[in-house]
Order: C-alpha cells, then sequence, then structure tokens
C-alpha cells in the first residue's frame, strides 16, 4: 500500500475515532477522560497529517510501518467501546483500554518524531508546521492514565510474579472500580469468566481471573468485619459469589461451598469452572451442604439474626429477631423448621458430645451420638438425659442421615486445612468437625484421610474461631477408638494443652473434653499428667464456663485415677474450687464430690479437703444429696475420720449422725457399707475414749 493510501486511511480511521468519542461513547465505559484527552490529540495530529507533503516521506519505510501499526490500533481501540456493554468485564476494560491508550500514544509520538526529523532540514525553523508537530508531541506525551489504571497495572505486576497484591491495592481497586457492591461484584466474576472463556488461553486474562478471586476473598474477609447486632459473621458463612450470609448452602464437585442462587446462575452462563479453586468441574450437580446450614442456623440462633429472602434480588437479608420469636410457657423456641436449629450451648457453637458421655459411646441409627448406659465410672455421675447445656446441634429437618459424605469431599476438606488461606482452614475445619460428628463412616474416613496432623497444627491457630473448630473436630473423630489411638500417637497432648491455655470458653471446654477422652487410653493417663495439663484443667475448673467446669472436673477425676497424679491435682489447688462447688446452686455437687472421693485416698487430699472447709458441705451432701452424692460423700468422711481423730470430731460436731443412719439403711450398697463402717469408727473411737476415762 502506498503512503499517500496509507495516510488517507489513517486519517479516516482517526476522524471516526474522534466523532466516536466525542458522541457516542457508553456512560459505563472505562476510562472516558482518557480517550477524550486521546481523542483531543488526535485531532491536532490529524491536523498535521492532513498538512504532510508525502513526497517528503514517500521513501521512508519506517514511518510508512509505523502509519499501519497507528492506524490498527485506533481501529482496535475504536471497535473496543463500539462493543462495549452493560455487561462488560470492568477490570479487563481498563487493562485493555489502558493497553490501547498507551499504543496509540506511543505510535503517534514516534511518527511526529520521525516526521519532524524528515521535515525539519526542508522547513524554516519558524514553520507552523514544525510547531504543531512539536505540540503534537507535547500533548500525547502529557497523557496520564487514570488512578484505577494504574492501581490495576501495579496489582497485575504482583500476580505476574506470582504474588498476592497488597491489601491496600485491592481495597483501592474495588473503591475505584465500584465493586464494593455484591451484585456489582458477581457481575464482574460472570464478566470476566466469560472472557477467559473467549480468550484462548490468553495469560493477561488468566491474570485477571487471580485478580479477580483475590479482589472476591477480600470482599469476604471486609464483610466478616461488619457486625449485625454487634457480632461479626465468620467468613465461612459469606458465599464466595453473592459475598451474603447464605440460605440455601451448596457442594460443587471440587468441594467448594456456595450460595445455591448464585452458583446456578454461574452454572448456567455455561462456565464449567469453580470460580474459587479454577478447577475444571466433574460434574454441576449441587450437593446441600447441611453442615455449613446448621453452623449458620445455630449462630443466627445464638445473636438474634434472621435470615430472609429478599423478594427483589433473591438474595438473604438479615434482620433482628428479638421481636419476632415466640416462647412458650417453657421458655422455648418457636421457629419454623427451617430456621431451626437447637443451641450447642449458651454463648458458643460447640458440637461435640459431653465429657461424661465418653465412658461409653454407642452411634443410633439417626446418626447422633448416645450415651451408653452400661458406664464402666461407678463412681463419676453422668449429667443424665436432662441436659441444660447440651452440645450437639440438630441438622435442619431436610438433612438425611443416610448421607454419607464421599471421600473426595473429605480429601478436598483435608486440603483446605492445609491451604495458606485462614478462611479456607477454618471452613475445612468447622465442615469436618461437624460431619465427624453426626456419622460413624464419617470419622473413619476422615482419621484415615490425614485430616489430624492439620488439625492438631491447628490447635496453635491465632485465630480463635478456627482453633474451636479445629479442637472440637478432634474431639469428635476421638469417639472412635481407634483414631483416638491415632490422635494421641501423633502427639496431641501439647497442642490441646495450648488450646486449653490460649481458646476461647467453648475451645477450651473442648479441650478439656479432648483430655479425657484421651484419657482413656491408660498410657496417656499418665503422659497427660506429666505434660503439664492439670494446671491449666484447674484453671478452668476455677474460672470456666459450667460447661468448661464440668469437662475439666470430668478430665481430672480420670487422671486422678493414677495415684502420681493425685499429687498434682491437689498441688495445682483444686480442692479449694470443689469444695466451692459443692454449693448446691453450683449444679456440680455430684461431679466435685466423686473427684475429691478419689483425692481423699491420699493425706495431703484429706488436709487440703479439711483445711478450705469441705466438712460442714459433705455432711449437707450425705443428708440431702442424690444418692450418687451421698455415696462419695461418705467415702471421703471415712477417709477423713480414719486418718485424723481431729477431722473425726468435726465430723460429729457437724451431726452426721443422723443422716450416715439413715444412709446406713437406704442408700445404694456403697453407701450403706461406707456409712455403716463410718459409724462402727465412730462407736469404736467413743469406746476408746470411754474406756481411757475409766482408766
Amino acid at each position: 500500500m502506498g503512503v499517500e493510501k496509507v495516510l488517507r486511511c489513517l486519517s479516516n480511521s482517526v476522524s471516526r475515532f474522534i466523532h466516536l468519542v466525542t458522541f457516542g461513547v457508553p456512560k459505563n465505559l472505562p476510562c472516558q477522560k482518557e480517550y477524550k484527552d486521546v481523542a483531543g490529540s488526535l485531532k491536532l495530529f490529524k491536523r498535521i497529517l492532513d498538512n504532510i507533503d508525502d513526497t517528503h516521506i514517500h521513501s521512508d519505510e519506517i514511518l510508512h510501518k509505523e502509519f499501519e501499526e497507528l492506524d490498527v490500533a485506533v481501529n482496535e481501540a475504536r471497535e473496543f467501546i463500539e462493543n462495549w456493554g452493560f455487561h462488560s468485564s470492568k477490570i479487563c476494560g481498563v487493562v485493555q483500554s489502558r493497553e490501547l491508550i498507551v499504543k496509540i500514544q506511543s505510535y503517534s509520538i514516534k511518527i511526529c518524531e520521525t516526521v519532524f526529523r524528515s521535515l525539519e532540514s526542508s522547513l524554516p525553523p519558524t514553520s507552523t508546521t514544525l510547531a504543531d508537530i512539536q505540540h503534537c508531541m507535547e500533548e500525547f506525551e502529557s497523557l496520564k492514565l487514570e488512578t484505577a489504571s494504574e492501581k490495576l497495572e501495579e496489582a497485575m505486576k504482583f500476580i505476574r510474579e506470582g504474588k498476592v497484591p497488597p491489601l491496600e491495592h485491592l481495597t483501592e481497586i474495588i473503591e475505584l472500580l465500584h465493586l464494593s457492591s455484591s451484585q456489582e461484584l458477581l457481575k464482574e466474576s460472570i464478566a470476566v469468566e466469560k472472557e477467559n472463556l473467549k480468550a484462548d488461553k490468553s495469560n493477561q486474562v488468566d491474570h485477571i481471573v487471580d485478580l479477580v478471586f483475590h479482589i472476591r476473598e477480600t470482599m469476604v474477609n471486609l464483610e466478616s468485619l461488619k457486625a449485625i447486632n454487634g457480632v461479626s459473621v465468620p467468613s465461612y458463612f459469606i458465599c464466595p459469589l453473592s459475598l451474603q450470609l447464605m440460605f440455601d448452602p451448596v457442594i460443587v464437585a471440587t468441594g467448594q461451598t456456595y450460595e445455591r442462587d448464585s452458583i446456578k446462575k454461574w452454572l448456567d452462563h455455561g462456565f464449567t469452572r469453580c470460580p474459587v479453586t479454577r478447577q475444571t468441574l466433574s460434574h454441576t450437580n449441587l450437593i446441600p451442604n447441611y453442615t455449613v446450614k446448621a453452623l449458620i442456623s445455630n449462630w443466627c440462633d445464638e445473636n438474634n439474626v434472621k435470615v430472609n429472602r429478599t423478594v427483589d434480588h433473591n438474595q438473604p437479608e438479615l434482620e433482628s429477631v428479638s421481636h419476632l420469636t415466640q416462647k412458650d410457657e417453657n421458655g422455648f423456641d418457636h421457629r419454623s423448621p427451617v430456621e431451626s436449629c437447637s443451641h450447642s450451648r449458651t454463648g458458643s457453637t460447640s458440637t461435640a458430645v459431653s465429657s461424661s458421655d465418653y465412658q461409653h459411646i454407642s452411634v443410633s441409627n439417626s446418626g447422633e451420638i448416645a450415651s451408653d448406659s452400661g458406664s464402666g465410672f461407678s463412681q463419676w455421675p453422668s449429667d443424665g438425659g436432662n441436659r441444660n447445656y447440651p452440645r450437639t446441634v440438630s441438622l435442619p429437618l431436610d438433612s438425611s442421615p443416610n448421607d454419607i459424605t464421599t471421600s473426595s469431599l473429605i480429601e478436598q476438606l483435608v486440603n483446605d486445612l492445609k491451604s495458606n488461606s485462614n478462611s479456607a482452614q477454618t471452613k475445612a475445619a468447622a465442615e469436618l468437625r461437624f460431619l465427624a460428628k453426626n456419622n460413624m463412616e464419617n470419622r473413619t474416613m476422615i482419621g484415615q484421610s490425614g485430616a489430624i496432623q492439620p488439625l492438631l497444627q491447628l490447635l496453635r491457630s491465632n485465630i480463635k474461631i478456627t482453633q474451636e473448630h479445629a479442637v472440637t473436630a478432634l474431639l469428635n473423630l476421638s469417639i472412635n477408638g481407634n483414631i483416638k489411638s491415632m490422635i494421641a500417637e501423633s502427639g496431641a497432648i501439647d497442642p490441646l494443652i495450648h488450646v486449653l491455655e490460649t481458646g476461647n470458653p467453648c475451645a477450651k471446654e473442648n479441650a478439656a473434653a479432648a483430655l479425657f477422652s484421651l484419657s482413656l487410653l491408660e498410657e496417656y493417663r499418665v503422659k497427660i499428667g506429666q505434660s503439664g495439663a492439670v494446671k491449666p484443667l484447674v484453671d478452668l475448673l476455677r474460672s470456666g464456663t459450667l460447661r468448661g467446669k464440668k469437662d475439666a472436673a470430668t478430665a481430672l477425676f480420670n487422671l486422678s485415677i493414677f495415684h502420681e497424679n493425685k499429687a498434682r491435682i491437689i498441688q495445682a489447688g483444686a480442692v479449694k474450687h470443689l469444695v466451692e462447688l459443692m454449693e448446691p446452686e453450683s449444679e456440680m455437687v455430684d461431679k466435685s464430690v466423686a473427684l475429691l472421693s478419689n483425692l481423699s485416698s491420699v493425706p495431703e487430699g484429706c488436709l487440703a479437703i479439711a483445711k478450705e472447709g469441705g466438712i460442714p458441705l459433705l455432711v449437707e451432701v450425705v443428708e440431702s444429696g442424690t444418692p450418687r452424692g451421698k455415696e462419695n460423700a461418705a467415702s471421703i468422711l471415712l477417709q477423713l475420720c480414719l486418718g485424723s481423730p481431729k477431722y473425726c470430731r468435726l465430723v460429729l460436731q457437724e451431726g452426721a449422725v443422723p443422716p450416715l443412719v439413715a444412709l446406713s439403711q437406704s442408700g445404694t450398697s456403697r453407701a450403706k457399707e461406707k456409712a455403716q463402717q463410718l459409724l462402727s469408727h465412730f462407736r469404736s473411737q467413743r469406746e476408746n475414749a470411754s474406756g481411757r476415762g475409766k482408766s
């Protein structure tokens, strides 16, 4: 093509571009100001082209090529603007616009420089043509790209280097491109995925997909910081696509969980990749995630949050339910089956069974954990069937007890435990926690899938909710005897002690229960006592929640079966707290008396019980306690009296004889035996004293 024809084509292309930018730019087109600035510079450039005498430049092959390249760049920019639509990707738009504008700028400056050199020898220095060319170069050189373009380029540089862009870069991009609303970000995610399908293995689009992933992850974390009723929403309750609290969470083939409506919209566009992992989906089935649904229902119940469908956007909305819930005369909430989920306990979301239930555990046909009535610990009291602080969390009524988790899902969750993403780790630990609770097969699969070691590592996490989910998952896994041994052999004792010392109340409770579970293995009863667990267990006995105190007492009771641990428990100051817990209002009388019964078998225990003022309370338990409490209290009083005449006198002064006589006639067989032995000892003491008096 001759120079004259090339110049004519370029001039026409520039004219069409200027006209489009002046009169037909879409309102939501990115880099609008920059396109208008380019159009203004090209007006001046076109005037120069129209005045060029092609006889001066017909032999310049380089200039000829630069004209053609600029013509291509201008037409690419025009076509990009013409094809821009409401559903186009903002990020791709800014990135492409930057490339196109830089091309036009670069080629225009090169042409100006070449033409200036070509004309400089044939035109006087005062020529207006040369002045116009210089002015045009200055115009193009002064073009500046908008902040969003600069921030995107900086972020893309990090991604090209395999790094995660800094948080400040991501938050600025979110703000500059108006991606802070869930609808806008979902629309952007879909638009970028469409670009990816069209791009045919473009590295540029791959990097943009990576960037959108990091933006979504940032937004999930920012959403989780927003308080509802003063409580932050856990990030793993938020759909990574919709950025909303999930109403109907479902699992896709890669094991990731999304809100059903959002992922369905994604799949309806024909996309075959998982939005988070970007792995190809082996199938498009959506499996209800009952574990996350139960977690969310429980969290909503505890924090007075109600999840409703909005009519306009088909997204969950949140509102306070303090005025919406109705209670019956017994204080129970009446809710619809969808939103009903029993509390794990006040102020926590624990899903483990009671430590006392670990004595013998079976699984009912419904998949719920149940305690075997044939307990092997005759002296340790059970909470019974009517417990005020149940650990179990009922799954929603639409869940099926026959849903067996696939090994591929568990494998994905175990991989997520090892992820660098705190959100992924927390979510995986939470799901494994529930899966381990509800199904025997699940416990076996999880235990054999390599989950134990990463769960133990998460016990040292600085994120409290992650730590809580991990310790509760291990507790529920330990129901299986073989897996209990695997957990113990994997070095669980020290990490569990760390949770006892640093965890939130629920995590501390379940760490104590987990130590109890491991202490059922005789050799670990010794190791736990030697490892430094006694002191934090006693601290939990002193300052924990009621559930925490019960768990601590249960663990200490089992440790006290090993003789050397009795001294450790006494030296750690447990007796003082156990005596305080013998007060009826503590709801811990039977457990306290049971543990004191073990500790009273050594002289240090008797001394501490008397010193802390335990004798009057023990006599009170003999008089008005439960059958098991009376039995253990009589046993302690017998140990005290056999060891010291002084303690014998104190017991008699508290009026112990009448309740002991009653117990010797109507108590349990062991209680009768202890009461009769104690009464016999009193008679013996009285006879000895009488004999000494006669002599």
